[in-house]
């Protein structure tokens, strides 16, 4: 397995962030054929690997192309984590995420997610655990500022986990308690890396590749990790090094995302095939529609699929769409359902 390669750590070199229920094998397929430099799996529960949970060998099902690849675990026992670390290096996996970003109430329940940064102590027991069997810098850390405004520690929990070797930390400058809402905070990202030496890099509200040009630039981050931006844009990460490389990036139109919308689907049939396959691209294709006219059309048009085959040839339809004038491609009004790690 290469997913021993280096991980890339440059403006240039944006990452697919690890979002539940959609950065499964064919999406990050997808997005490094149009330029992600370095995917995470969707959230691994620690302690689903050591008890064998459903559901958790798709979530790490992967091939030799799927490289350079992050695990990124989620848990709230250290013990479990001893347990669970080396399933993953027996199998080839070397490079590992612990996800103290997830805001959603399930997780932050079992005192999992950005509920993590509430107890510092455990967060780093957690960690260290990770790194004993991993070993330095082959593990990072995805946080919140904080829990809530009244206890943000980002910036100490930051050089914490320097100290202690980890190898990067990912920034989604939102507290805990404000799931998506606000604005996120870019100026904390600079905060960050200027707190520390090791790379960090930005998440949250990166919804066009603009967005993420100006977040590099303000920052001096080591690079951005796109989530819900490549949802309906996956194409966001080749817009992204070309504005670098100063070159206009392509439009985001209808037949680009069409033809994007074909290649997904013949990547889930190829490296999926399941029926629960089918039905999560199924409800994932309107995505590749937002911010045109036509999407609750084309919504009841996908429930009359049934095959694959009738799946490629609806993936036309999207072509076929107009901007809707009414509705702005301002890419960040996405729901909260939308589980970023």
């Amino acid at each position: 397995m290469t997913h021993a390669l280096p991980l890339p750590f440059a403006p240039d070199a944006p990452w697919l962030a690890p979002l539940a229920g959609y950065s499964d094998l064919p999406f990050r397929t997808l997005c490094r054929r149009y330029g992600a430099a370095c995917s995470e799996t969707e959230m691994v529960s620690a302690k689903g690997l050591v008890f064998g949970g459903y559901g958790t060998e798709r979530l790490l099902a992967t091939t030799e192309a799927d490289a350079p690849l992050v695990v990124q675990l989620f848990g709230a026992e250290p013990e479990i984590f001893e347990r669970a670390m080396p399933l993953l290096l027996r199998r080839g996996f070397t490079r590992f995420d612990l996800n103290c970003g997830c805001s959603v109430r399930k997780v932050n329940k079992s005192g999992s997610g950005s509920a993590l940064m509430t107890r510092p102590e455990l967060l780093l027991k957690i960690v260290d655990a990770m790194l004993r069997a991993a070993g330095p810098g082959n593990v990072g850390v995805k946080l919140r500022l904080g829990f809530t405004p009244d206890d943000e520690n980002y910036l100490d929990l930051g050089r914490r986990l320097e100290d202690l070797g980890a190898g990067w930390l990912t920034l989604h400058p939102r507290t805990g308690r404000q799931l998506f809402s606000g604005t996120a905070r870019w100026e904390a990202v600079g905060e960050l890396t200027r707190a520390v030496s090791i790379p960090v890099l930005a998440s949250g509200d990166l919804f066009f590749a603009e967005d993420a040009a100006r977040c590099l630039e303000q920052t001096g981050c080591a690079g951005v990790m796109f989530a819900r931006g490549a949802l309906t844009d996956p194409m966001i990460f080749q817009r992204l090094r070309d504005i670098l490389a100063g070159r206009a990036p392509s439009p985001r139109t209808a037949e680009g995302l069409a033809e994007a919308a074909l290649t997904h689907i013949r990547l889930c049939r190829e490296l999926d095939g399941t029926p629960r396959g089918f039905r999560a691209i199924r409800a994932f294709l309107p995505r590749y529609a937002k911010g045109f006219s036509g999407i609750r059309a084309l919504r009841q048009s996908l429930l009359t699929c049934h095959d694959w085959d009738a799946l490629e040839a609806m993936a036309g339809e999207i072509a076929l769409l107009e901007p809707d004038p009414n509705q702005p491609q301002a890419l960040g009004a996405e729901p909260a359902a939308v589980r970023e790690g």
